[in-house]
């Protein structure tokens, strides 16, 4: 009777190993059914969650990620549920443990295989887990953050001049989550020898998530001579309007970002709602980590004048057609625009070539073991006030848009004019006719354009005398 007793027993590293591959496996080998459920509901529970989740599309799920309070929520969960499967497996282990000290100490060295493989494990999924919390933590400012002051400046002496729109607080917001979207992208040039911060890019994306429709919208670099919103005219150029309010304080009645927030949307005749600002010197450092970026350069690129600011011989050459760029080259790439036949036009072309291969790259398997590096340059590269819980909606409208229903407009020809260099002291600037911007404005934004409803405001009534 012993010897069947003993045959019925099970086996208690089996136990363990089938609880480690999920939890209350080895209480159900042993027939304690109860006590199975019981270890296995949270992990059920959990799975559930982000089957649910995953609903919504994978690209929704990884947006989660980068929401600072679900990655924090997540890292809690990935602590607990380590020490929940330890629990699990120890406790299938006991209750099937042998008697005899031989096979006892066998067993034990698998316990403790197991519990090193689970530590392991979720040690490495609480790092991932972390870099997604600390990236999304820095990338996203939302209002209150650096003191809840609006002091963004944007600093020359700091490298990530992306790093300095902290704390910033939106203007204005959306009216309901179908309302238009306005956000200003502006691409920072803030390498460490300059002794200023260039928004080089200024591109606003207006996006209607009710008619699934988008706008995008480029305000040239060299825009000058432009009305203020606060009255007076700005005669430097707009890439250096944020540097100025910085330098300048008492002449602008808002912080740098916001300032520049309020003059776009001022000039476009929309409220900005959200910014991203992306500093163009840590993304030369995302290219490196991924590898490099393969492209198709459309035509030669020959800039004699390229500065390629550390101290290398000027000019930029480049032939056409593929190319590897690592993220030296990248760099250089998206920001030449002296060369025959370039200007802030094709230059923008080539960024967004650029910006696709990356994102190419950085979906690719193998990324997966540069990830945190990856998150890590990201935080220090980009900057927003956008609401982190609203980025996996955002990505379920912008889904639905079509390349068919986004207009895209620069603010070149015919909307602006180069004014004869003689009259600008040999410097090149461009100048807009804001006539034809409130033209556009209106035929793009409807009634959501502040041109719309200036025009539709009365007449004022002749005076009738005393």
């Amino acid at each position: 009777m012993a010897r069947r007793s003993a045959a019925r027993r099970p086996s208690p590293s089996l136990a363990a190993f089938l609880s480690f591959l999920w939890p209350g496996l080895g209480q159900a080998y042993a027939g304690r059914w109860k006590l199975a459920a019981w270890f296995a509901a949270p992990l059920l529970v959990l799975l559930l969650y982000f089957a649910f989740l995953a609903l919504h599309g994978v690209e929704y799920l990884g947006a989660q990620l980068i929401v600072p309070s679900f990655a924090f929520a997540l890292l809690v969960a990935v602590v607990i549920l380590g020490a929940w499967r330890l629990a699990a497996i120890g406790h299938a282990y006991a209750m099937a443990a042998p008697a005899a000290r031989a096979s006892r100490r066998r067993g034990q060295l698998v316990l403790a295989l197991l519990a090193l493989l689970v530590v392991g494990s979720h040690a490495l999924a609480g790092y991932y887990t972390w870099a997604f919390y600390d990236a999304g933590s820095r990338i996203f400012q939302g209002p209150g953050d650096n003191g809840g002051t609006a002091a963004a400046t944007p600093n020359p002496s700091d490298t990530s001049a992306a790093g300095n729109f902290q704390g910033v607080v939106p203007y204005a917001t959306p009216a309901s989550a179908s309302s238009r979207i306005n956000i200003l992208l502006t691409g920072i040039d803030a390498y460490r020898t300059r002794s200023e911060a260039l928004n080089d890019t200024i591109l606003v994306v207006s996006i209607d998530p009710a008619n699934h429709t988008a706008v995008m919208i480029s305000i040239p670099r060299d825009t000058s001579d432009f009305p203020l919103y606060f009255g007076g005219t700005f005669q430097g150029k707009i890439n250096s309007l944020m540097t100025w309010a910085y330098l300048y304080p008492k002449q602008f009645p808002d912080p740098p970002v916001t300032t520049l927030e309020k003059e776009v949307g001022y000039i476009l005749g929309i409220p900005i709602h959200y910014y991203a600002a992306l500093d163009l010197a840590g993304f030369a450092r995302m290219v490196d980590l991924v590898g490099g970026v393969d492209v198709v350069n459309p035509k030669p690129i020959q800039d004699p004048l390229y500065d390629w600011l550390d101290g290398s011989k000027p000019g930029f050459y480049l032939t056409a057609g593929p190319h590897h760029l690592d993220g030296r080259l990248a760099l250089a790439y998206v920001r030449s625009r002296q060369g025959v036949g370039d200007n802030d036009y094709t230059r923008a072309a080539r960024q967004q070539q650029v910006l696709v291969a990356l994102k190419q790259k950085m979906v690719q398997p193998s990324m997966i073991t540069r990830l945190p590096a990856l998150l890590d340059a990201a935080a220090t590269t980009i900057k927003t006030d956008f609401p982190a819980d609203r980025v996996g909606d955002m990505l379920n409208v912008a889904k639905q848009i079509g390349d068919s229903a986004i207009q895209k407009y620069v603010l070149g020809p015919p909307y602006n004019y180069h004014p004869d260099s003689s009259t600008t002291g040999g410097v090149w600037t461009s100048r807009l006719y804001m006539d034809k911007v409130a033209a556009l404005s209106v035929q793009l934004f409807g009634t959501d354009s502040a041109y719309y409803k200036a025009s539709q405001a009365p007449a004022p009534s002749p005076s009738t005398g005393p």
